[in-house]
């Protein structure tokens, strides 16, 4: 539970304080080039750690839409996730929503997978590699968005709940 609300991920994140490198301090990087020797690519552990933060830092209304969300990560889309999104690398995907919103779940047949989002590791640490954002910030605007427009809420609406969960 994460403040009060079901939250899984398939993976055991790893505590946040490895994932401080990738967030915090990075000036101790720009100062002591030598500093990188020791810190690994984040993995898929450290990714579920920063998504399941950043869905802690949410705002209440928001995380209510997402009652019983599986959160996974894997390192790319699936083949068959590539050609249904039309994709034309697996770098083009950072994250993905399965699922059915509220409004169609009581139509819905029963027997079907639960929510998901899927963010994808690889494509995310290619994003971060290219802007100057930190993996957190990038981690939390997928993760939002991925929810999001899965339930119809406008551009304008994530920025504000991404700026809520700062």
């Amino acid at each position: 539970m994460v403040n009060g609300r079901p939250f899984r991920l398939l993976r055991q994140p790893l505590g946040a304080r490895r994932n401080l490198a990738y967030n915090l301090g990075m000036s101790d990087f720009h100062d002591d080039p030598q500093a990188w020797r020791g810190v690994p690519a984040p993995s898929l552990a450290d990714i579920e750690a920063l998504a399941a933060d950043a869905y802690a830092r949410l705002p209440e209304r928001f995380r209510a839409l997402c009652e019983d969300l599986i959160i996974r990560v894997d390192d790319f889309p699936s083949d068959e996730v590539l050609e249904t999104m039309q994709a034309e690398t697996e770098f083009d995907l950072l994250g993905l929503f399965q699922g059915v919103g509220p409004a169609a779940r009581s139509e819905a047949p029963t027997g079907l997978m639960p929510n998901m989002v899927w963010l994808y590791r690889r494509p995310i640490l290619d994003y971060w590699a290219e802007h100057e954002e930190a993996l957190g910030t990038i981690v939390t605007h997928v993760l939002v968005h991925e929810i999001g427009h899965h339930f119809g809420l406008s551009d304008g609406d994530m920025a504000a709940i991404e700026a809520a969960a700062d």
